[in-house]
């Protein structure tokens, strides 16, 4: 079977970075919420990763195109950041994962970072040792869903593990000295788990203490358990302002060395940026500000979301 190259889906962060595809769906395709639920997991063969490394290579360097080598767009690659494809490219073998960083390096000497999605068992599967190989090859920094603090949330929507194999998951990435950025997802206790799926939600990214964390608004799937539980009346959604009361919540009980904190993705009712704890009091006021207007017409309407 023949490798599916997969559709570009990035942090908002990873705009000027190379797709480069290892894997195409997810491990981990279990979770209720997630257009990945119910997909096939392919690996790349190695050497056709080391020829579109190549074909790469030699258009950059050379101008020329490497006939029957299917590359990413170029459009906005600043030639300094590499995103290593799909869905969590960590599940990779790391001898192959090693062989193609080392290559990537060869051929890119000039590379800054090379960054992936990666899932809690990735990491769990990864020792330091590996983490610490792997850093050293550029791969600076992992994105990788917490979704919810709240182990009961955890188990509905079948992320396959607890929040504290989470915690034990970014810790050792961190150890590694590998940069976490930790997304969560707001609305996804639904209505009647909001207020204990934002309470767990700060303490463990409080424990997990990242440098980058965002959160995403909950949008439904069609075709996913979620979205099913939805249609049948099992599942209550937040309300856009319900949903910027959860960011608030969270912005005001976790607790950070240096956490920059966004929710900027297209999926938000509302975009907002800050470090905290430094711009904290900042933010919780600008979220405040957006929820004593309740003024509709100020949140992206619900035809500019995505995913």
């Amino acid at each position: 079977m023949s490798f599916e190259r997969p559709l570009i889906i990035r942090p908002p962060s990873e705009w000027k970075s190379y797709f480069l595809p290892l894997t195409s769906g997810c491990s981990n395709n279990t979770c209720a919420f997630c257009g990945y639920f119910g997909s096939k997991l392919q690996m790349r063969d190695i050497e056709g990763v080391r020829k579109e490394i190549d074909a790469l290579a030699a258009l950059v360097s050379y101008g020329l195109d490497i006939p029957g080598v299917e590359i990413s767009p170029l459009d906005y690659w600043d030639g300094k950041r590499v995103f290593l494809q799909d869905a969590d490219a960590l599940v990779y073998p790391f001898p192959k994962l090693k062989e193609i960083l080392e290559y990537l390096n060869k051929k890119f000497p000039n590379l800054e970072r090379i960054a992936a999605y990666a899932t809690p068992q990735d990491l769990l599967r990864r020792d330091v040792a590996e983490l610490n190989t792997l850093k050293e090859l550029k791969l600076g920094i992992l994105y990788t869903g917490l979704e919810s603090g709240s182990d009961e949330v955890l188990q509905r929507v079948n992320k396959g593990l607890n929040s504290n194999q989470i915690i034990k998951a970014a810790r050792k990435a961190k150890e590694a000295g590998v940069t976490m950025s930790i997304t969560v997802i707001l609305g996804l206790a639904g209505i009647e788990g909001s207020e204990k799926h934002v309470e767990d939600t700060a303490r463990v990214l409080s424990e997990i203490d990242p440098e980058y964390a965002g959160a995403l608004t909950l949008t439904l799937v069609p075709g996913t358990p979620l979205y099913e539980e939805w249609k049948e009346g099992n599942f209550h959604l937040i309300s856009p302002f319900q949903s910027l009361e959860e960011l608030k919540t969270i912005i005001e009980r976790a607790n950070f060395t240096n956490c920059f904190f966004s929710s900027m993705h297209a999926s938000n009712y509302q975009a907002i940026r800050g470090r905290l704890p430094q711009d904290k009091e900042g933010m919780i006021e600008e979220l405040g500000y957006v929820l004593t207007k309740r003024d509709p017409s100020s949140l992206r309407p619900e035809f500019s979301r995505g995913l």
